[in-house]
């Protein structure tokens, strides 16, 4: 044998090879894609928008009394403690604005391609078609937690810049270093990204379900929307333990001392549930597809 043999890939070196140049393919197109830019830029702005009315609102700036003010969880808080604004940014978005950003990429994610006319060209590739879905999936998932610390870095920032920080006091009127505080701040960012682990599935097997990206990225939302109803009505109380957004604000609990973990071990098993069986039908329905385009 031949040195040039001995060194010469084999068939799954080849294919392992193929899927990494596929995920890596698919980041850059996700991440430098114009829309996908523009989605971030909102997703940034909220923290902004939302810092400014509440120092507008408090005049110079110093802390609120403890009954003033609505909106989102944590927003009183934000006046005594800039890191606060990270857990209220994130509660404002996580609802409607992260997840349907996160749903037109995955709608988006296969119908776009067969819709533009190179999907075909890309199961030419000997990694596959399932390696190729997983790629994809993955490149969604990248996505939503960089969209998640879009959304807990410009909170941070601008919480830092425009309010005091110090000490955190948590839910349960313990008080915590600022160290510790933006170490629970980091683990609630990549819990709410994990959280729509279980919509990015949903959404990537929409995408294998038309050839129309735009149809796939308005019925994924349409979903979550729909979703999000059907979790308020008191009337349907009984399935709502069973929609993926029932749990999505269980990240508050990680401000607790100790932590409570119920709530959040369920929702990242209703998470996981999800994502196993809207994965699994993705890939049986991408594998036999039959791809015109």
């Amino acid at each position: 044998m031949s040195p040039a043999e001995l060194t010469a890939p084999t068939a799954p070196q080849r294919r392992a090879l193929w899927t990494l140049g596929i995920l890596r393919s698919e980041l850059v197109t996700v991440l430098r894609r114009g829309r996908t830019l523009a989605l971030l830029g909102v997703l940034a702005a909220v923290p902004v928008l939302i810092g400014i009315a509440v120092r507008v609102e408090t005049g110079d700036g110093s802390p609120a009394g403890p009954g003033g003010g609505g909106g989102p969880a944590f927003l009183t808080q934000v006046t005594h403690n800039g890191l606060f604004l990270v857990f209220a940014a994130l509660s404002a978005t996580l609802p409607v604005l992260l997840p349907m950003a996160g749903g037109m990429v995955a709608g988006d994610s296969v119908a776009g391609e067969a819709s533009a006319g190179t999907l075909r060209y890309l199961l030419v590739a000997p990694a596959g078609r399932s390696r190729l879905l997983l790629a994809k999936y993955t490149s969604v998932l990248v996505f939503c937690l960089v969209a998640t610390l879009v959304v807990a870095v410009s909170a941070l920032v601008v919480g830092s810049l425009l309010f005091p920080v110090g000490e955190v006091t948590t839910i349960s009127g313990t008080r915590i270093s600022f160290g510790q505080g933006l170490v629970r701040a980091g683990l609630i960012a990549v819990t709410v990204a994990v959280s729509l682990a279980g919509f990015a599935a949903l959404g990537l097997f929409v995408s294998t379900l038309t050839d129309s990206g735009i149809a796939a990225m308005a019925a994924t939302v349409g979903v979550l929307i729909t979703a999000q109803i059907l979790d308020t009505m008191p009337q349907l109380e009984a399935i709502g333990p069973y929609l993926f957004p029932h749990y999505w604000l269980s990240f508050t609990d990680l401000l607790r001392e100790p932590v409570y973990w119920d709530e959040m071990v369920r929702n990242l098993g209703l998470q996981a549930l999800y994502t196993a069986v809207f994965g699994s039908a993705a890939w049986a329905r991408f594998t036999t597809k039959d791809i015109t385009a």
